[in-house]
């Protein structure tokens, strides 16, 4: 009944199966699918890069692969450019053609795993920069009609890692196209993280984008488990956004207590600090763990199972909320 092998499809490496996987190339092929009406009495599930899928046990019906490319230039005015790309492609080979083009905007987030598709879902950022910042539009062929539909950026909702494809528009689309507004004469962003010093330890004043890229990658692959490698979903967790007089008590306990401010009145923390101040870093339960290098990603050591994942998830939510009364979000969309 299982017979199709998803363990290729996910980045976490969890060795589980489905009865078929049907690959959209095209339009054409996910309408075929679509008209074909066997989708209407049993399961459907979408994949795009997997990397931010946690499946905990063998999938009923198809899973269908959006694997539809394609780049193309919509429009140029002044210093933007505007470029739909297709939901298929690789979101880290996107930015670095868009790097190589000259095209600015997605360098801060390079080497994040996943489909252009799967980008607007959760609204995907790094140091400092996110989706929304550049999106346009995007197009998804909508299940209950068998049409394309668009959605400008203010119907996407878009919030922290959350969208209206995480909520009441779950499972309704499937993301085709989006179209980012880039730009010809980039201003780079180095105000987050490490990137600043990264570069300074490189001599590099004046950066590029291209530089900055180059730094974000060097950042990234000296903190983040390379799922080929050691399976895992990138960041596990969301970093949680509190009110400011709930941080000003964690503060007046714990000093040090990593912040950054977001708002009038609110202040997120960190995860993966509150994760390795709790003492999780490194902690190991059979086949699952806390990395070594970085808390906020759980990962596989070989022969995991998803529902082993889950339950180490709930432990570490249960006793960050114990500790700092603080309620650690899933990132990771759990099947």
């Amino acid at each position: 009944m299982f017979s199709q092998s998803l363990l290729p499809y996910n980045t976490f490496g969890l060795d589980v199966s489905t009865e078929e996987i049907y690959p959209v190339e095209d339009l054409i092929s996910l309408h075929q699918f679509w008209i074909s009406r066997r989708w209407e009495n049993r399961p459907w599930h979408i994949l795009g890069g997997g990397s931010n899928v946690l499946i905990t046990d063998n999938l009923a019906g198809t899973v269908l692969l959006n694997r539809i490319r394609g780049k193309r230039e919509i429009a140029r005015e002044g210093n933007q450019i505007w470029i739909e790309f297709g939901g298929g492609e690789n979101w880290h080979d996107a930015v670095m053609w868009a790097v190589e083009k000259g095209y600015g905007g997605l360098e801060n987030m390079s080497l994040i795993p996943g489909t252009v598709g799967a980008a607007p879902i959760q609204n995907i950022g790094a140091y400092g920069v996110e989706l929304k910042d550049h999106f346009v539009y995007l197009d998804a062929f909508c299940w209950e009609t068998g049409t394309q539909v668009r959605f400008e950026r203010s119907a996407c909702e878009f919030g922290y890692r959350d969208s209206i494809f995480k909520r009441w528009a779950k499972g309704k689309y499937f993301i085709t196209h989006i179209c980012l507004q880039l730009e010809l004469q980039p201003k780079v962003n180095t105000q987050y993280g490490d990137i600043a010093s990264t570069l300074q330890s490189w001599g590099i004043q004046n950066p590029s984008i291209e530089e900055v890229s180059r730094a974000v990658i060097h950042i990234r692959q000296s903190k983040l488990p390379n799922p080929a490698e050691l399976g895992n979903c990138g960041s596990f967790f969301k970093n949680p956004v509190i009110p400011e007089s709930q941080f000003k008590e964690l503060q007046a306990r714990i000093p040090e207590a990593k912040h950054f401010p977001v708002g009038a009145g609110w202040v997120k923390v960190p995860a993966g600090w509150l994760i390795e101040h709790a003492g999780w870093k490194g902690h190991r339960a059979g086949a699952v763990g806390v990395h070594e290098k970085q808390a906020l990603v759980l990962v596989n050591y070989g022969g995991a199972q998803g529902k082993e994942v889950i339950a180490l998830a709930q432990k570490i939510q249960a006793d960050i909320l114990q500790r700092y009364g603080i309620e650690l979000e899933m990132e990771v969309n759990a099947w």
